[in-house]
């Protein structure tokens, strides 16, 4: 498959409200080349990230407790509404898309990464999975097993085929050991770069689909990032600064492909073009030396970050306007 992310338009995942069906709808409508199964966490426990990815785990039972998700020794009924929300979600993808006649080619899939995950789920003791080796890999190793599955299963369903986005917004807190632990005594020690590369690599190497990492916070690990077996990293640009931009330019030169979070997550208070949101891609490849052309061959368009903060209203302008964005940057980047 030719890279997926390149002249894209796509959404990160998360949505607001609670009705699936209106969201899918729009979501298909709205970026047909890379549609993605939507997430709506205002559903509450077993839809948020944690919760959802979850329920993919193989052979780990997973149950909530009041600070979040924590290791069970069998099926909650956290687990198995979780799953049923990630049923209810396919089917009304798949509802969506026989109804606007969609021909997408290509299905997003989007999931908590293997440090995440870590990160946000506890063991008996109250401890973080990311704390303990043993543990740490067999979630990731079950995640890997999940998403394998998973990835399969809409394949078939959907005849089209599928990319991967591997949700690490605590990737770098992970990496510094900025954690809170169950006390000040007990931190969560920072997780060296080679071990979590290797928990990173277990997931996307396994799935035998094209990943994209989305790193919504900073600083941004592009040395491991690069290093990594993903396709493509997905950032929001305005949190980066002079100090990413080696980094970005490293990462690009390595064959990997940007997806870059354009459009704001809530409404701003005047209302932007597509114009104006798209000019922090061109000053970056700009700044790199590298040619606008760049921006069509290596280039994909999405929000900073979820929409699940935005208004309904603000949330189908802003897949507009990312739709835009990816058009131009796709037939006349050379113009901008």
């Amino acid at each position: 498959m030719s890279s997926p992310f390149a002249g894209a338009a796509t959404g990160i995942g998360s949505w607001p409200g609670t009705d699936v069906r209106e969201a899918a709808a729009t979501v298909v409508g709205e970026l047909a080349r890379l549609p993605h199964v939507v997430e709506l966490p205002a559903r509450g426990v077993g839809a948020d990230l944690i919760g959802r990815t979850s329920a993919l785990l193989v052979d780990l039972d997973v149950d909530a407790n009041p600070r979040g998700y924590r290791l069970g020794s069998r099926r909650s009924a956290v687990a198995r509404r979780a799953h049923d929300l990630l049923r209810t979600d396919l089917d009304a993808f798949e509802e969506a898309r026989e109804l606007s006649g969609s021909r997408a080619g290509v299905v997003k899939l989007q999931a908590a990464g293997p440090l995440t995950l870590a990160a946000g789920i506890e063991l008996p003791n109250g401890h973080r999975v990311v704390a303990d080796p043993g543990a740490r890999r067999d979630v990731a190793e079950s995640l890997a097993e999940g998403l394998t599955r998973h990835v399969a299963e809409v394949r078939r369903r959907f005849a089209a085929d599928v990319v991967l986005q591997l949700d690490e917004p605590s990737i770098a807190a992970v990496l510094a050991g900025t954690l809170p632990g169950v006390s000040r005594l007990q931190p969560v020690p920072p997780l060296p770069a080679p071990d979590a590369l290797a928990l990173l690599d277990t997931v996307s190497g396994a799935v035998d689909v094209p990943v994209a990492v989305h790193s919504c916070g900073s600083p941004v690990p592009w040395e491991l990032l690069r290093r990594s077996s993903a396709a493509a990293v997905a950032v929001d640009v305005s949190q980066l600064a002079k100090r990413d931009l080696d980094g970005v330019g490293e990462l690009v030169e390595s064959g990997k492909d940007l997806l870059l979070g354009l459009v704001p997550g809530t409404a701003p208070a005047a209302a932007p073009t597509w114009r104006e949101l798209a000019r922090p891609a061109v000053t970056l490849i700009d700044r790199l030396g590298f040619t606008r052309a760049m921006l069509r061959e290596r280039v994909g368009v999405s929000p900073v970050c979820g929409l699940a903060g935005a208004s309904q209203s603000w949330a189908r302008a802003a897949l507009e306007l990312t739709r835009q964005i990816a058009d131009v940057f796709a037939d006349e980047p050379e113009a901008l």
